[in-house]
């Protein structure tokens, strides 16, 4: 059985907000993960439309990030699941 490693990183310049996963944590497609607030003062919600489990964090709350910085690292599911 093969297992996708996919990368979550920052679309923007700015500070963590909020982290609302943990390592090891399952997510599900676009569930909200972090919010950014940037420079301006807009707080940027990052989603991604996989699901799966949370391998690693590499932020925290109070760090600041700039565009294409890894945010976390997830494992993939293999199937297909929607959200409402």
């Amino acid at each position: 059985m093969a297992v996708y490693f996919g990368v979550i990183i920052s679309p923007c310049q700015g500070r963590v907000e909020r982290v609302e996963i943990t390592n090891e944590s399952r997510i599900y497609e676009w569930d909200p993960l972090f919010y950014i607030k940037t420079p301006e003062g807009h707080v940027e919600v990052i989603q991604i439309g996989v699901s799966g489990e949370i391998e690693s964090l590499e932020v925290q709350v109070g760090e600041a990030v700039i565009p294409g910085m890894v945010l976390a690292y997830i494992k993939e599911d293999l199937y297909v699941t929607g959200t409402d």
